[in-house]
């Protein structure tokens, strides 16, 4: 590949995945599109303004004619969409956003793909799509979508959009679905930084409910190899799945964060469950492992212990988001939580 166009490169795991793609492929050249809304954030990849196979354009994937513009580019040779709304609390509050981006945004992308004989897409999707799962088993890629959330619904639905204009279409897609992840440059109203930080400053943890919900962890650099090995190698039509094989109890991963900052388990504070909390996520990874050649190389530990030592060391960039105007939203949110309102 000569040149690909990310969206939502400046969000967490977009700006991961372009750093380690140019970083690995240094002829690759990317064009970054991003809204820059509240996740989207310039700083995240400062460090590419000089690289001359970087560029950046801000727009929204909505936008027909913006999209067209770019596409219309001679030498592109895949899109890969990492554009959305992906805060579940946001979208119980409000999904509409979350229609209109991770939708209608999906659909203006597929059309003008088709339009300009785009060779390959990547669709970034989520474990989340699938549902809740009971004590046992794992989701596979042959597992049923149940979203039970506006965010997860919005994102099957995308899915099944993708998944139309294979069959419709002969579109060349790929899916990729993701459990949790954790690493740097992750909005700090997620739950990892967002934890990081308050245990730092003494302040409480909210824990929804019990803290008995499982997720499964995978660091944010493991995911975006995969991405890209399912970029290169995955076949049209299918969808691959990617997760860290490392469940925990949100509760455990709490006191663990706790234990690794030297901090009291008393800053804890259980807080009011949120509305179809899924109860828990596990991702089979097999044929990910099997037909792309790839596995999770980040140990859980020794990446959280790195993910604390990097949102230690760039506390500026953490500051820096969480004074802005795009976090009012989420510092009501978060006393919301606290009250138990």
């Amino acid at each position: 590949m000569n040149c690909i166009v990310v969206t939502g490169g400046c969000g967490f795991i977009g700006s991961n995945f372009i750093r380690l793609m140019l970083e690995q492929y240094p002829e690759l050249s990317i064009i970054n599109i991003d809204k820059l809304t509240y996740a989207g954030n310039l700083a995240n990849l400062h460090d590419l303004n000089e690289n001359s196979q970087y560029e950046f354009r801000k727009g929204d994937i909505c936008d027909r004619e913006f999209i067209e513009s770019i596409l219309n580019q001679s030498g592109i040779d895949a899109v890969v969409n990492f554009a959305a709304e992906s805060h579940v609390d946001r979208s119980i509050l409000d999904s509409t956003p979350f229609v209109t981006t991770n939708v209608n945004g999906t659909l203006t992308l597929l059309d003008a793909c088709r339009t300009h004989e785009i060779p390959r897409y990547l669709q970034v999707s989520t474990d989340e799509v699938y549902g809740s799962l009971g004590d046992e088993g794992f989701f596979t890629e042959e597992t049923s979508l149940a979203p039970n959330s506006p965010y997860s619904a919005s994102k099957a639905s995308a899915d099944m959009l993708v998944r139309s204009y294979v069959h419709t279409f002969d579109f060349p897609a790929v899916i990729t679905r993701c459990s949790n992840n954790y690493g740097p440059y992750q909005f700090p109203e997620k739950l990892l930084p967002l934890f990081i930080s308050n245990a730092r400053n003494d302040q409480q943890l909210p824990v929804y409910g019990t803290g008995e919900n499982v997720r499964d962890w995978i660091h944010v650099l493991d995911h975006c190899r995969g991405i890209d090995a399912a970029l290169r190698n995955g076949s049209v039509g299918e969808v691959y799945n990617f997760g860290g094989r490392t469940e925990m109890t949100n509760i455990a991963l709490t006191k663990l964060l706790l234990k690794l900052l030297d901090k009291p388990e008393s800053l804890i504070k259980y807080v009011n469950d949120r509305p179809g909390h899924d109860q828990r996520y596990a991702i089979d990874c097999e044929k990910a492992e099997i037909e792309l050649g790839w596995s999770p190389q980040v140990r859980f530990k020794e990446g959280l212990q790195a993910t604390i030592d990097w949102y230690i060391k760039n506390e500026d960039w953490v500051n820096n988001i969480r004074s802005g105007d795009y976090l009012k939203y989420y510092d009501q949110q978060y006393s919301d939580r606290l009250s138990g309102s």
